[in-house]
């Protein structure tokens, strides 16, 4: 998989208008011709166009590693202003008990935070924490100024409520953007926290200059962490959006009139090259650890380097999008390298925007200063 040139890029734009207007792949139409080739010249041009139009051509692969390293950039350069106009913005991540994952997860997020000049704090109580217990903490850190962004590591233990402690952070410091006020405000396109993962594909899709207005959208996943507020961003950028579930009927049928797929449904490899038109811009978000040796050879027969991998880790990572899709999708993202990437550079990103929601008002005064 490769970058595309500007003449595979207009190669695959014209075997999508192609599929979308029923007409033969490779003909005359399609090629650009106008009409049916008659001179020599003519004719040799339309061989060699047909030669492009009937080889797989490579996805563009859209770069998440680089576009959250720009942002990250953007963040860092916001916060450093900030931070001499008297207003460093703040994080504080409560982790409760010891997920491996989890801790994975926040030490991310924590070095992250310092990277770009964001004030931290890891906040670990135990495992046999109560609900009343971590509401307090939550409580303390609504109330303290110089914290702007609450961020509760899920899982939470059985014995926690664990909507009663997300519903208790203050929504302007709900740098997840999963609170019901958060939640509204992305509904009726006020000012807000948006969720992390949604708001940085809409970045990437953005700086990747993917047409988004007047487009039709499929979102597979209904999650109220990335497939409805995914919905609802595309919705708002004037795409035309579907959201298919388990429940969907033709699910290939639908996602085949998708000029932009996401899919964010938990399952290795699911959508397969059936699922794509020539041309979509497809969006990974899964992230799966596959461990069985069938599974393995369903998503990745042949391919060399991911079985010796395989062979010497006993897992290989794939996300909900079969590795053959870039054979037909105009763009597409890694996994990992994709979607992952962006998740934390846009918390970072919220951070800043929650700081300046709530202090904006205050930095402007400092400098003035």
């Amino acid at each position: 998989m490769i970058s595309v040139s500007q003449k595979s890029q207009d190669v695959v734009g014209r075997s999508s208008l192609a599929a979308r207007q029923r007409i033969p792949y490779g003909s005359a139409a399609t090629l650009g011709l106008g009409v049916l080739p008659t001179t020599k010249d003519q004719r040799q041009t339309a061989t060699v166009l047909k030669f492009l139009f009937t080889q797989p051509m490579p996805a563009a692969i859209l770069d998440g590693s680089k576009i959250a390293a720009e942002i990250r950039g953007e963040v860092a350069a916001e916060v450093k202003a900030m931070s001499a106009a008297g207003m460093r913005p703040g994080l504080a991540v409560v982790l409760v008990g010891h997920d491996p994952a989890s801790e994975v997860y926040v030490r991310g997020k924590v070095k992250s935070s310092e990277e770009v000049g964001i004030y931290s704090e890891k906040h670990t109580p135990s495992e046999s924490v109560t609900t009343e217990e971590l509401l307090d903490l939550i409580a303390d850190l609504n109330r303290r100024d110089e914290i702007d962004g609450i961020l509760v590591q899920l899982p939470l233990p059985k014995q926690v409520d664990s909507k009663k402690v997300l519903l208790a952070v203050d929504p302007a410091k709900d740098v997840d953007g999963f609170h019901p006020m958060n939640v509204g405000f992305l509904s009726t396109q006020r000012p807000g926290l948006v969720p992390c993962t949604p708001a940085g594909i809409m970045e990437m899709m953005q700086r990747s200059k993917i047409k988004i207005a007047g487009q039709e959208a499929v979102v597979v996943g209904r999650s109220d962490i990335v497939g409805k507020p995914m919905a609802m961003l595309l919705l708002n950028a004037n795409a035309t959006v579907t959201v298919c579930h388990s429940k969907t009927r033709d699910l290939p049928g639908i996602c085949r009139r998708a000029d932009i797929l996401v899919a964010a449904i938990g399952r290795a490899g699911m959508v397969t090259k059936e699922f794509v038109r020539p041309g979509t811009t497809v969006i990974d978000v899964g992230m799966n650890r596959v461990t069985d040796p069938k599974e393995f050879a369903r998503v990745f027969a042949g391919n060399a380097k991911r079985d010796e991998t395989f062979r010497s880790k006993g897992s290989v990572l794939v996300g909900d999008v079969h590795p053959e899709v870039a054979e037909v999708a105009g763009a597409i993202t890694p996994v990992p390298g994709g979607v992952g990437p962006l998740t934390i550079a846009m918390l970072m990103a919220n951070t800043v925007k929650a700081a300046k929601m709530r202090r904006g008002s205050r930095v402007a005064e400092l400098s003035r200063v």
